[in-house]
């Protein structure tokens, strides 16, 4: 199954090249015996960097890479000659690729553009050949600078996914089933919590040919941002997302208080969260008449646009892409 590609979070071991030694040569020919200095320069050790690509969509090809190591730099050598550069090595990854240090979890970029590269662990500078030692005072300097040493480090490469619309409700509010009637997307869907295990992508076709990309995010409980249930690995994927949309099944106790709890952990993970555009989408309204569904308005929030929807049916699916296409395109 593709789904069972999707990796979103590996961690790496990556060791940067040295940087070469410069050398301590002196000019030697049939010409001259004894010249001064002309030794070159040490390389600079490889680099691992970090490129943009929009074609990929998982992480999957670093899962078992855990060790990754660049080309140690050349030495310099006579004639003032620089030593060859250690050669990069360069890791292609999705967009919404964010690189943090493992040690202190602090985030050091995020990759958002396709071809965008981010030295993600730099390779040590060559060291100075002799020649730059010389001077009115030390003629004949028989030292050179040693290249410094690569770095290495333990890196966590999270991403999180890039698409118009996030789906935002607790396991079994019938989000798998929406994406899967709206779109080409075939998520698992069953009847018990947690069915969906990662997030799923599907393109949702509007009138006109036009189109925008909707997310299947893993269920959310309260205290996920605690990491409870399926918890932060999850969170983060709205934080890319233009418009959420909270779902919400007709059968809930409260709607507005299961609308409130989602929003807080929202909130309680990154509050920037609550300046996005945001949709309500009341689902499973086939299980309702038309009486009980009009006894349920006034439950729902006045403060944001909501529709009535049942994907198996297929009630208010029109209006609610309308409603999100409004969203996508709303003017500030």
């Amino acid at each position: 199954m593709v789904s069972s590609n999707f990796v979103d979070y590996v961690k790496i071991n990556c060791r940067s090249g040295n940087g070469g030694a410069g050398s301590a040569h002196f000019i030697r020919n049939r010409m001259t015996a004894f010249g001064g200095p002309d030794g070159g320069d040490g390389g600079r050790g490889g680099h691992i960097i970090l490129r943009g690509n929009k074609q990929m969509w998982t992480l999957l090809h670093l899962k078992y890479t855990k060790h990754i190591k660049a080309e140690h730099g050349g030495p310099g050598g006579g004639q003032l000659k620089t030593g060859k550069n250690g050669e990069d090595v360069f890791l292609e990854v999705p967009l919404g690729t964010v690189a943090r240090d493992a040690e202190t979890g602090e985030i050091e970029f995020e990759i958002v553009n396709d071809g965008e590269e981010h030295v993600l662990v730099p390779g040590g500078r060559g060291g100075k050949g002799n020649d730059h030692f010389k001077s009115s005072t030390m003629r004949t300097p028989r030292f050179s600078q040693p290249g410094e040493p690569g770095e290495e480090h333990w890196k966590i490469l999270e991403l999180k996914i890039l698409a118009d619309v996030g789906l935002v409700g607790f396991p079994n509010a019938g989000k798998s089933t929406l994406l899967s009637i709206i779109s080409a997307a075939k998520p698992a869907i069953a009847d018990y919590p947690f069915t969906t295990l990662r997030p799923n992508l599907g393109m949702v076709a509007y009138r006109n040919d036009r189109s925008f990309v909707m997310a299947d995010i893993p269920g959310i409980i309260e205290g996920a941002h605690e990491g409870k249930g399926l918890g932060l690995r999850f969170l983060r994927h709205i934080e890319r997302n233009s418009v959420l949309l909270f779902m919400v099944p007709v059968d809930a106790d409260n709607i507005a208080k299961e609308y409130k709890i989602l929003r807080n952990e929202l909130k309680q993970y990154n509050p920037e969260l609550l300046d996005k555009e945001c949709v309500l989408a009341i689902t499973k309204c086939d299980m309702l008449d038309e009486q009980l569904l009009e006894e349920l308005k006034p439950e729902i929030p006045d403060n944001v646009p909501w529709v009535f929807i049942s994907s198996v049916a297929g009630t208010g699916i029109t209006t609610l892409k309308d409603k999100l296409w409004e969203a996508l395109n709303k003017e500030f």
